[in-house]
């Protein structure tokens, strides 16, 4: 140990031990966000959900996630980094187990809350451990291992989690934490128990706290809900509303002027790099996340596709993320940040025209091809713009900065997920009536096109089944292209965003490279 407390890096078979579990449990942390994507129309299926309501399957841990991320801070002082990750992993294990034992989508949504509560400090303690594994001269290495891990993950969440509900069932997406969890938490204590963090007692803004909660949670079951209750006809959805924009206020007011120790820093937004970099950086994710979502969804909906085989068309992202992600790494402190993530918004925007030209007959290798671009504007994306968001911020903001910056990532993830699917509903209401509408027996066609069903022996209440699954299928694919169009255009205005922010004059810090993931 140095004199000034700090045990040094760890040596020998100890440090690569010691990397693999924290790499590990990462890696299981963020595979959930994306594991269930595929598994949503077998989940509804068993639970008797549709597919506006198993968003909550998502959302629930992603807006949990982002509400427990600022409290890291105030638990790793008050009961020390290792003793808090170990903790959050055997917690995240238990409610792992528990999602797959619901028996309804209530106790299902309760339990990701609960699951993406607890997994909140796990990030940002992972990549703390990780950089104290190495010594300083070799930190590179260590937020290496980091990036490859959560671009790993969300890769493979859609393939595992696909394979496994089709030759399984859905709760094994869960169940296959257990082992992994466990061997993780008990490896962890093993290599850190010895290195854990001095502890203090610090004042936590349960005001604060209370209110994020408030608002955010009122603000997600708005939009989860207001399509099932016709937005604003709805009592309960102008009580939400009502709720959000109030609690917002107050937790603003709070923050900013009546709480010495604040939850989040919101005093950060009056830097100019800070205010757009995050504001970039949330939308961004927002319109990337609620795609990520869809497309699996409309796959398995509409395309005829098994979960197995919508997990594979979407693991091929990760290929130009993986190969170019470590050449963007080396470009930053040389590459103007804005420059990167404008390419970053602009391969998202060409990746998602690219799909406006779908349609029902679409080929494997016609669907893979966006995906395949999206890869490249994943690499552009993270490193870039937290560079963005922390540039000339001092090392004892950048906890804060990283903290509020995921916070608004993370959130704006459970949103565009939520709007994302909502518009997809909406938009193939839309498009069923106008086909339904063109569809008259006066029209030689349709009288053509039913005559022929006739001839091979449908009945005319199985005709109409048919035909209504046809239109089921034309409306929900040109719903999905206009989703696709709308996400095209908001990342292509999205890199003007991108340009309101000063050009970085310090590479990204060590201590924050890694956070943005």
């Amino acid at each position: 140990m140095n004199p000034d407390g700090d045990p040094g890096p760890l040596t020998g078979s100890a440090q690569v031990v010691g990397a693999f579990a924290l790499a590990l449990a990462t890696f299981m942390n963020v595979l959930d966000t994306s594991i269930a994507n595929v598994s949503l129309s077998a989940i509804g299926g068993d639970l008797g959900a549709g597919a506006s309501e198993l968003t909550w399957v998502i959302t629930s841990f992603a807006v949990a996630n982002a509400v427990s991320v600022p409290l890291t801070g105030w638990l790793t002082q008050r009961f020390g980094a290792v003793r808090l990750f170990v903790a959050s992993i055997l917690a995240f294990t238990l409610f792992s187990v528990l999602c797959g034992l619901a028996t309804s989508l209530r106790m299902l949504v309760l339990f990701r809350v609960l699951q993406g509560a607890v997994a909140g400090p796990m990030i940002p303690l992972s990549q703390a451990l990780l950089l104290s594994t190495f010594p300083k001269s070799r930190a590179g290495t260590a937020l290496a291992v980091w990036a490859m891990t959560t671009l790993v993950a969300p890769v493979m969440g859609p393939m595992l989690g696909g394979w496994i509900t089709d030759n399984l069932s859905w709760p094994w997406i869960f169940y296959i934490n257990l082992p992994v969890g466990l061997f993780a938490a008990a490896v962890t204590w093993g290599v850190y128990r010895t290195r854990e963090t001095p502890r203090t007692s610090r004042p936590v803004d349960a005001v604060g706290l209370g209110l994020l909660i408030l608002w955010v949670g009122s603000l997600q079951i708005l939009l989860d809900k207001g399509e099932e209750l016709d937005w604003f006809a709805s009592r309960t959805i102008v009580a939400l509303a009502c709720v959000a924009a109030l609690g917002f206020c107050v937790f603003l007011v709070w923050e900013l002027v009546e709480n010495p120790h604040p939850i989040v820093d919101l005093r950060l937004f009056a830097r100019r790099n800070f205010r757009s970099g995050t504001l970039a950086f949330a939308l961004g994710y927002g319109v990337f996340f609620g795609n990520v979502v869809l497309l699996p969804l409309w796959l398995q909906e509409t395309m005829g596709y098994t979960a197995t085989w919508a997990g594979l068309l979407t693991a091929p992202v990760g290929v130009l993320a993986l190969l170019l992600s470590p050449i963007v790494g080396r470009r930053i402190g040389r590459t103007d940040s804005r420059t990167l993530a404008s390419v970053a918004f602009a391969v998202f925007a060409v990746s998602l025209y690219l799909r406006t030209l779908y349609d029902t007959d679409a080929s494997y290798g016609v669907l893979v091809i966006p995906i395949i671009v999206q890869g490249a504007a994943m690499a552009f994306f993270f490193v870039p713009l937290v560079n963005l968001i922390l540039a000339g911020l001092p090392p004892s903001k950048i906890p804060d900065a990283s903290g509020l910056a995921n916070f608004a990532r993370i959130t704006a993830g459970s949103f565009g997920t939520s709007l994302a699917i909502t518009l997809w509903d909406d938009r193939a209401k839309f498009h069923h009536a106008r086909l339904i509408e063109s569809l008259t027996p006066a029209q030689p066609a349709t009288r053509a096109y039913v005559g022929a069903l006739h001839a091979i022996g449908l009945s005319t209440p199985q005709i109409a089944a048919f035909v209504n699954r046809q239109v089921d299928v034309q409306a929900q694919t040109l719903a999905a292209i206009d989703v696709f169009w709308l996400s095209a255009v908001a990342f292509a205005l999205l890199i003007a965003v991108v340009w309101l922010a000063e050009r970085p004059s310090a590479r990204l810090p060590p201590e924050a490279a890694g956070g943005a993931h």
